[in-house]
C-alpha cells in the first residue's frame, strides 16, 4: 500500500485561506486517485474532493464546490487541496485518502490507504 503524510492543516480565521498537501511514497503514485475526507467532531467521515490518476476527472462535495480545489503533482508525488473562503463548518480532520483504480469514488469505504489527518480550525 502507499503510505501518505498530510501537512499544511492550522487555525485560521473565516474567509480565509489553507492548503493542504500530502506526500506519497511506497508505491508509484500516478496509479491512484486521490481523495480528501474530513471528519468534525461527533459525525461521519465526509467526502470533500477527489482527483482521477491523470486529472481528468475531479468531483467536489456540494459543500466545499467553488470554494476549494484539488489538485497533484505525479512528479511531487503529492495532492493538494486549496481551501478559500473558509466557514467554521469546515472545521475537521482533513484526511488525504488513495485508491488503486481508473475510477474515482466518492465514499471512505472504496479507499484503501489513509494518512493519519491534520486538524482544521476554522473560527468565526
Amino acid at each position: 500500500q502507499v503510505q501518505l503524510v498530510e501537512s499544511g492543516g492550522g487555525l485560521v480565521q473565516a474567509g480565509g485561506s489553507l492548503r493542504l498537501s500530502c506526500a506519497a511514497s511506497g508505491r508509484t503514485f500516478s496509479n491512484y486517485a486521490m481523495g480528501w475526507f474530513r471528519q468534525a467532531p461527533g459525525k461521519e467521515r465526509e467526502f470533500v474532493a477527489v482527483i482521477s490518476r491523470s486529472e481528468s476527472n475531479i468531483a467536489y462535495a456540494d459543500s466545499v464546490k467553488g470554494r476549494f480545489t484539488i489538485s497533484r503533482d505525479n512528479a511531487k508525488n503529492t495532492v493538494y487541496l486549496q481551501m478559500n473562503s473558509l466557514k467554521p463548518e469546515d472545521t475537521a480532520v482533513y484526511y488525504c485518502a488513495a485508491r488503486y483504480r481508473p475510477v474515482i469514488a466518492t465514499t471512505a469505504a472504496d479507499f484503501g490507504s489513509w494518512g493519519q489527518g491534520t486538524q482544521v480550525t476554522v473560527s468565526s
